[in-house]
């Protein structure tokens, strides 16, 4: 009789029970929580701007109630998307020059840079993103035209890798740059004997020094406009490969007065005021922004030849390429970091600077255990030198670069060397993970076109037939890791991000379908439907 009452009072006890209050609950959803598991679930509790439950919709309503409900019908909910290696503020301040973006030839370099400055004129022209491997003629352009338009106005276009500018006659000037100046670690591309206004890489500081800093409005700005434009894109974290002080210091105070959500890991620019500040404070942590990280450059890039080649590049006999920062200087930049919290974030695209980072890491770090040094982008590396990998430096890689290298990149390293590019599966397979990232505004800023690069090795124009060296393709699953828990490991954030679990900040992203089973070249036309950050709905 007893047991019969204890039966028959149990769902009474448990009817009475009262639920947890919450702030809201998401159901209805198709949930990739990106655990251990991989596992799926189909609603979320969130109190705090946290998540406090994920499972069933059924076991979520009935143990919680919440001030607000959110039906997702059935919509793909995936974790908020981390762009492991970006550079925002670039972002925003490039809204506020000539966008050189697809050109496909220096003549409508010229019509846009004129309809620019006849419709916001000024003291100095900027603009960025021409490619000269997208035009006919794939030759770096020369500054002859620009000094008969602009005569007594400095101009200075950056190419879309951001290391090498073309620069006209005035800018030359004005930074003191003549036949005879010489700079370590770059070139400043001469014809003829003549100078051509092409700088690459380090050369280019010294127009750098003459160009007018935007104001504090203009930076303000720039911030507000990279978040908006990354946000649309499902983007709840971004990785800032190289700010300032002065640019760290603005970001968290727009995150304190709540007028910038979305979460920034900003990695310090190799200055030594930056060094000096940063190494001595310490991390800087909050919710929003974590600061634990210094970016070095190894060498310049694979399309302006500046990437640093253990052999000579293939299409120019003779020429190696640079490293911006001198072996020994990375070297002793390894051991001073090394000796403090930060991490080495260094940049390196050709097999001889790979290989000169990766020794710097391994004597830097030897003994030390936990400190996730990345190489940023890994693109080039030599078959004997994958190894250095398995150490746990983590390569941060970038998939669209594979995708828009594809066309030349075998003219630059020839058909053998080319084999250890953008071989993402290789670094995967050394490495146990891989974070990954765009480089925006290097390349466009959808993290779809990460996801479908990665996974399909083929350009939106799906080319070339069969994908693009797909030995290297990642899969679905390791994608998305790589796009949300293994870049919040690479960040030290794994416990707070990159997955839906209890505990984690409230960051996810309902996605317009199934980014794990469409058809995967319809990828690219994928929207970030809702985006949340904190558990506050931004899109």
């Amino acid at each position: 009789m007893k047991k019969l009452l204890l039966v028959l009072i149990a769902p009474l006890f448990i009817a009475c029970t009262p639920k947890e209050e919450v702030d809201l609950i998401v159901f209805n959803a198709d949930i990739y929580t990106v655990d251990a598991n991989f596992s799926k679930a189909s609603a979320i509790a969130i109190k705090d701007g946290k998540f406090v439950a994920v499972g069933s919709s059924e076991e979520i309503t009935e143990k919680y109630n919440a001030a607000e409900h959110f039906d997702a019908q059935g919509k793909t909910m995936v974790p908020g998307l981390i762009d492991a290696h970006c550079h925002f503020y670039g972002l925003g301040l490039n809204q506020q020059v000539v966008d050189l973006v697809g050109t496909t030839s220096f003549d409508e370099i010229v019509d846009r840079v004129v309809a620019f400055q006849k419709e916001r004129p000024s003291k100095f022209i900027r603009g960025r993103g021409w490619d000269q491997n997208d035009w006919e003629a794939k030759e770096f352009p020369a500054k002859d035209k620009l000094d008969e338009l602009f005569p007594d106005i400095p101009v200075a276009l950056e190419r879309v890798d951001g290391h090498a500018y073309l620069v006209n006659q005035k800018a030359l000037d004005l930074a003191g740059i003549t036949d005879e100046t010489e700079v370590e670690g770059g070139a400043i591309v001469k014809k003829d004997g003549k100078i051509t206004g092409i700088l690459v890489d380090n050369p280019m500081g010294l127009v750098d020094a003459v160009m007018p800093q935007p104001t504090k409005e203009q930076q303000i700005q720039a911030l507000k406009d990279a978040e908006r434009i990354s946000l649309d894109y499902g983007l709840t974290t971004v990785n800032d490969a190289g700010l300032s002080r002065e640019t760290i210091e603005l970001i968290d105070s727009l995150q304190q007065a709540g007028d910038l959500s979305i979460r920034v890991y900003a990695m310090v620019a190799n200055y030594p005021e930056n060094l000096d500040y940063f190494l001595n404070k310490g991390i800087i942590k909050t919710d929003g922004l974590n600061v634990r990280s210094v970016k070095v450059y190894g060498d310049g890039a694979l399309g302006s030849r500046g990437a640093a080649l253990k052999e000579p590049y293939s299409d120019q006999p003779g020429h190696f390429g640079a490293m911006v920062t001198p072996v020994d200087q990375i070297g002793a930049l390894a051991e001073r970091i090394a000796a403090s919290e930060y991490q080495m974030n260094t940049h390196a695209i050709g097999d001889s600077a790979n290989v000169v980072v990766l020794r710097a890491y391994e004597k830097a770090l030897a003994g030390k255990e936990d400190r996730r040094w990345k190489v940023e982008h890994a693109q080039v590396i030599a078959p004997q030198d994958f190894d250095y990998f398995k150490n746990g430096i983590i390569p941060s890689v970038q998939p669209t670069h594979a995708t828009s290298d594809m066309y030349w990149a075998g003219d630059r390293l020839g058909p053998e060397r080319v084999k250890g590019a953008y071989a993402f599966k290789d670094l995967l397979n050394q490495a146990g993970m891989v974070a990954l990232g765009t480089d925006f505004p290097v390349e466009q800023v959808s993290p779809f076109l990460t996801f479908y690069a990665a996974v399909a090795r083929q350009d939106l124009d799906r080319y070339p037939e069969g994908g693009y060296q797909m030995e290297n393709a990642l899969t679905r699953e390791e994608t998305l890791k790589g796009m949300t828990i293994w870049a919040a490991y690479s960040n030290f954030e794994e416990e707070e991000k990159g997955s839906i679990e209890p505990g984690k900040l409230a960051d996810f992203v309902l996605l317009s379908d199934d980014i794990m089973t469409m058809p995967i070249e319809e990828v690219p036309n994928l929207k970030a439907e809702k985006v949340f950050v904190g558990g506050k709905e931004m899109k």
